[in-house]
């Protein structure tokens, strides 16, 4: 097939027909839209202290800004999936983007922290609609092989690189438009999507299925709870009665969860990808991995601007590196799929950010003061390749294993966790962080913890990853 063929591609088993000449438009589209939604999880981070200041938010509000987002996204991301087979994932899309636009606009203009922060969780909420569809209509849009494996190179660049953007771009436009900009970006770039996902996207047939009411209610409970007590347990301690609370309430609702998928006939979390460790361990990767790459641009923003004394925009081009070892090992991995399988390059992927991380830990213990540049160069190269090798390979497995009747849940459960996991691996980090003695004495000991988690991934994906079948050549 060439590019501007019409493709007839196999989405988990459906068949979705893209008029001659828009393949290449409609995955631009399709990672614009994820690059946008991922930069606004970091965007917002280097605009905070003029945030609180302008808005009057007290130190513990302040954290709200980031927690309503992740708690919508998080918490609705699973239902956002099923919703998205019901109406159509293009349909999914383009409503779940007009929020996030509204919501943007919305925030911007906020004058109160009430709303900001409402703006922010509506801005989860699109989010969440919006982005199992990108996924979904990607596989649909592209056929097995190496056209798909191109594209889903540009999806995990938008995935690898969207935080570095967003601390680059939150830097620059808050030192010079103002903080409100982090916010209003999101319109000129939602519109573009919005008009590009009307006239090159195609819809995906519609399935007619009942909505697991009581699994969509608990599924939100488990993921909000979660995300709340991982990130309360923070600031306020692990024995907090608020945080054991929250636990409490997301292991009831994970046993609800469970007895309500067994009954419906269409689950929002089908239990089957959790049949055995097999099927489960690449989604659980998907859990692990990004805890420990949140973990290490978290730290290395701090270690920035708190040691080295970065202003924002030098703390963002402190992520240069990253993003050059994460865009030359996202070039080079769909050409090496087909040769060597998604297993081999998922591990050596998840290898790399292992020892990337491992190795910043070993810097940091020879002497915080002592870091320079230099000193995070070679360790953050090797932190982007390894990134850049890892998201296409375990998301294709994931993908590729679910039922075609659960292909839109494997993609709402893919992006729930990256989400889930960042974080919960981030509250738990720096609780580590604080533990050991804080930035000066406990960064070398914390970096260390943070290298298990994508070593918890590994060994779930070598376990779980099976290599993808090559395609059937049809004559065109």
């Amino acid at each position: 097939m060439t590019r501007d063929s019409p493709s007839m591609a196999p989405a988990g088993g459906a068949m979705v027909a893209v008029r001659r000449g828009s393949v290449k438009s409609a995955v631009v589209i399709l990672v614009l839209t994820q690059l946008m939604l991922v930069v606004d999880t970091s965007i917002v981070n280097v605009a905070l202290p003029a945030i609180g200041r302008e808005l009057g938010f007290s130190s513990a509000g302040l954290s709200w800004v980031v927690t309503a987002y992740v708690l919508a996204f998080g918490g609705l991301i699973l239902v956002s999936g099923k919703v998205g087979t019901m109406i159509g994932p293009r349909r999914a899309l383009v409503l779940g983007v007009s929020i996030f636009v509204v919501a943007s606009i919305g925030g911007g203009l906020a004058t109160s922290p009430g709303v900001l922060v409402a703006a922010r969780a509506l801005q989860g909420a699109g989010a969440a609609l919006a982005a199992p569809s990108v996924l979904v209509l990607l596989m649909g849009i592209t056929a097995p092989g190496p056209q798909r494996s191109r594209a889903m190179a540009m999806f995990v660049l938008a995935v690898g690189a969207g935080a570095a953007v967003g601390l680059l771009l939150g830097g620059v436009l808050t030192q010079t438009l103002g903080w409100e900009w982090v916010m209003f970006v999101n319109a000129p770039i939602g519109f573009v999507v919005l008009l590009g996902a009307m006239r090159n996207l195609p819809e995906m047939e519609r399935r007619r299925t009942s909505l697991d009411v009581g699994g969509a209610a608990a599924s939100i409970l488990v993921m909000v709870a979660l995300v709340f007590g991982f990130t309360s347990a923070a600031d306020r301690g692990w024995s907090s009665p608020l945080v054991l609370g929250a636990f409490a309430v997301a292991v009831a609702s994970l046993v609800m969860l469970v007895v309500c998928e067994r009954r419906h006939p269409h689950p929002v979390m089908p239990l089957a990808f959790f049949a055995s460790l097999r099927s489960a361990g690449p989604l659980l990767s998907m859990l692990a991995i990004p805890a420990g790459q949140v973990g290490f641009l978290f730290f290395t923003t701090l270690l920035t601007q708190r040691v080295l004394g970065f202003t924002p925009i030098q703390t963002g081009a402190a992520l240069v590196p990253f993003t050059l070892g994460l865009i030359a090992t996202n070039q080079l991995t769909p050409r090496l799929l087909p040769r060597l399988g998604e297993r081999v390059i998922g591990v050596a992927g998840l290898s790399g950010l292992v020892l990337g991380i491992a190795w910043m830990a070993l810097v940091a213990a020879d002497a915080v003061q002592d870091i320079s540049f230099v000193t995070v160069l070679l360790p953050s190269v090797l932190l982007g390749a390894g990134a850049g090798a890892t998201f296409a390979p375990v998301t294709a497995v994931i993908l590729h294993q679910a039922p075609v009747e659960h292909i839109g849940a494997a993609a709402s459960l893919n992006q729930g966790l990256q989400q889930l996991g960042g974080g919960m691996g981030l509250a738990v980090l720096t609780s580590v962080l604080a533990a050991t003695g804080g930035l000066d004495h406990g960064l070398s000991a914390t970096l260390l913890a943070t290298a298990a988690f994508p070593l918890a991934g590994l060994i779930l994906f070598g376990v779980g990853a099976r290599r993808i079948p090559a395609p059937e050549v049809v004559p065109a």
